[in-house]
């Protein structure tokens, strides 16, 4: 009998498969090392190969799919309802080979190396900025022990760099000066670092229609409209602008039952980097309108009802829904005003 569907729990070195005939009989049931996986898969008739969504398994989806089969990636939260009793990689392997097949299972797109390749730029910057943080947190801890405090904000952190690079002496110990030169120097080249790679996000943002398409909404600038269009680059996977803002996490969680309906806060599921970046342009756009409330009526009268905080969740998914729309349908985000003239 010829396999129908394997299921392929991947891992770093040790692979396991278990697959399956049309008739739903165990037909293999073993172990492969890394070396061995395509020339298994090479010798076997075009099949459906479901495998966990991770970091590794968009690579192994292509691969694969260059020899003919079906690649379907699945949740790994979503695979766990299958796994019976105690877990190991056998049982994992026959839990996706099942879930695989279930016609209510929800699938993940895979990626391409081009579309992973723009999201790791974005990934690279994220670290960085974390890392200026911390160097940035580090020499005003440091400094502060020596009685020398700045002002919040960039003019402070230029502060103090003057001052700890300054030749004037400013009264620091020598072995202090020692140290603080050095992470001076670290957060110097971080920011060059960070520099570079947004200066790459620009120019592929600048070369790509819908990119720019999606920084006409209010609240998208460069970094949130090239992280949309990396993250979706086929927005017909989502049925609608809901599914795809309850996809990035921005709809409440809910645990109704007996008929009544309980909402919580926010589900944060999907992309918690892409939901970072709508939520801090909805609170740009809050900014703006508390500033110009006769231009933003609808933010406003939320606001006299709700938190801050609650009502850029609110529009954060509003945003979501705008950029789906733009995706989908095409064209430029216009004004309320003049989309009812």
């Amino acid at each position: 009998m010829q396999i129908a569907t394997i299921g392929l729990d991947i891992a770093k070195n040790v692979f396991q498969v278990h697959g399956i005939d049309a008739a739903e009989n165990v037909m293999v049931r073993k172990q492969l090392r890394r070396s061995q996986v395509m020339a298994f898969f090479k010798a076997l008739a075009p099949c459906l190969v479901g495998m966990e969504a991770c970091a590794t398994s968009h690579y192994w989806a292509r691969e694969l799919t260059k020899l003919g089969h079906q690649v379907r990636l699945m949740p790994a939260k979503d695979v766990k309802a299958y796994v019976k009793r105690n877990k190991n990689d056998a049982a994992d392997a026959e839990a996706i080979c099942e879930a695989v097949r279930r016609p209510i299972m929800r699938f993940v797109q895979v990626k391409s190396a081009e579309q992973q390749a723009q999201l790791m730029q974005h990934r690279a910057r994220d670290l960085l900025i974390r890392q200026r943080t911390q160097l940035i947190n580090a020499l005003r801890a440091h400094l502060a022990e020596l009685g020398v405090a700045a002002a919040q904000g960039r003019a402070g952190v230029k502060e103090l760099l003057t001052l700890i690079t300054g030749e004037e002496d400013q009264g620091l110990p020598v072995d202090a000066r020692a140290s603080l030169m050095v992470l001076a120097a670290q957060l110097q080249a971080v920011q060059t670092m960070i520099g570079s790679l947004e200066k790459r996000i620009v120019k592929q943002h600048r070369a790509n229609k819908e990119s720019k398409r999606l920084q006409t909404i209010p609240g998208v600038g460069v970094i949130g409209a090239s992280t949309i269009t990396a993250v979706v680059p086929d927005p017909t996977v989502f049925r609608s602008g809901r599914d795809f803002a309850a996809w990035i996490g921005l709809v409440p969680r809910e645990d109704s039952t007996g008929g009544k309906r309980k909402l919580g806060p926010i589900s944060k599921q999907g992309d918690r980097y892409l939901r970072r970046i709508l939520v801090v342009g909805a609170h740009s756009v809050l900014r703006l309108a508390k500033q110009n409330p006769e231009k933003y009526p609808w933010i406003t009268r939320l606001l006299a009802r709700r938190p801050f905080k609650v009502v850029a969740i609110a529009l954060a998914n509003k945003i979501a829904r705008v950029a789906w729309a733009l995706l989908a349908r095409g064209g430029t985000y216009r004004a309320p005003q003049i989309a009812t003239a």
